[in-house]
């Protein structure tokens, strides 16, 4: 996304991922409304919209039996597709725009510290070498090699949450929506992809050692097994490829403002958002910072931080606030238990909630 959005700004932009594409990644799959309208207005949702499928809402599951659909407003929708397909679209948008990309190329470490950072080392096939540039986007993810290489990123001891995620053939029950089943300590999210298939995400809190995560098939049928709502639909169902796992997912960054360098998607910091709504912090948040760049390019270090820690605030603070608390009560059995009779007396709050995380405001703008 940044690349394709600095590239298309006129600034001569290389891009590098250790992997090659069409790759695989774990994710829910679901691109909010927010999100799209993000990309419409970039130009980038044409093959996105022509190849996802469309989603209409969500529907949110508690204990005993509780369930509330929700629509998005105004006719609003989504659309949910594979991850990499996603990202391939993107990666030959940014291409098309000018941006030279290099596939298989590792970034070792930052070229500088936390004083200054003046681009990357970059290895692959035994070698390493330096690729020097005045601004450097690290978009390398939760575990990110330029982050933690620099002491600015963290995994806090809480929460300390896992995802496993596969693709199932032949699931019963499946509709436009997509589905948020929250249980106690745990959430399951469910979303047809094209294909025929469905993407089955937990989440679900562990500690280091913990042999549930050593057995990914088991774990998951496990999950789906126990849970009243999924079982049935899920009895005739075939797993069609091995289980991800990811985690811990929280992430906490600290004192990054480093000039020469600017922090992108999960790199920023991660909180495993239940909402659906990661995508969006991943688009929106690329576009800033390709911004950023872009003010630095021409004007020099100063403030860009700032600027763009402001712009964060303003674009995500709120919905930051909306994913902890929803957060903290999958942890807690009394909040389930609250939240569960709050949806039973009033629905429309909780419709309200799915709107909000579909970012559908955004979308209106």
């Amino acid at each position: 996304m940044a690349a394709a959005v600095l590239a298309r700004a006129g600034a001569r932009v290389r891009l590098f991922d250790r992997a090659t594409f069409p790759r695989e990644k774990l994710c829910g799959d679901t691109v909010n409304p927010g999100t799209l309208a993000v990309l419409r207005r970039l130009d980038l949702a044409a093959s996105i919209e022509e190849r996802g499928l469309r989603v209409d809402g969500m529907r949110v599951t508690g204990e005993h039996g509780v369930a509330i659909e929700g629509r998005y407003p105004r006719d609003l929708s989504g659309r949910a597709l594979m991850r990499r397909d996603l990202d391939w679209a993107l990666l030959q948008q940014a291409i098309a725009a000018g941006a030279q990309f290099e596939a298989g190329a590792a970034v070792r470490r930052a070229l500088g510290d936390r004083r200054g950072v003046a681009g990357v080392a970059i290895g692959g096939h035994g070698s390493l070498h330096e690729v020097r540039a005045r601004v450097t986007i690290a978009a390398d993810g939760r575990h990110s090699t330029m982050a933690f290489g620099l002491g600015v990123a963290r995994h806090p001891e809480r929460p300390r949450r896992w995802a496993i995620g596969a693709y199932y053939g032949n699931v019963a029950g499946v509709t436009t929506l997509g589905e948020m089943h929250i249980r106690r300590g745990r959430y399951i999210g469910v979303a047809a992809v094209p294909g025929g298939l469905t993407n089955v995400c937990v989440v679900r809190p562990s500690r280091p050692g913990d042999a549930a995560l050593r057995d990914r098939v088991a774990l998951l049928q496990h999950e789906l097994a126990r849970d009243s709502e999924l079982r049935h639909r899920f009895a005739d169902a075939r797993l069609v490829q091995p289980p991800v796992m990811l985690g811990p997912l929280a992430v906490e960054v600290t004192g990054a403002a480093i000039d020469g360098l600017l922090l992108a998607g999960d790199a920023t910091g991660f909180i495993d958002p239940m909402t659906g709504d990661g995508m969006r912090f991943a688009v929106r948040g690329a576009e800033l910072a390709a911004g950023a760049a872009l003010d630095a390019l021409e004007h020099g270090w100063t403030g860009v931080h700032h600027r763009l820690a402001e712009r964060r605030r303003a674009e995500f603070a709120g919905k930051w606030r909306f994913n902890r608390i929803l957060r903290g009560l999958v942890g807690s059995p009394r909040a389930v238990e609250a939240a569960t009779l709050g949806a039973r007396v009033a629905p429309g709050v909780l419709r309200a909630m799915i709107a909000h995380a579909g970012d559908c405001s955004v979308a209106d703008r």
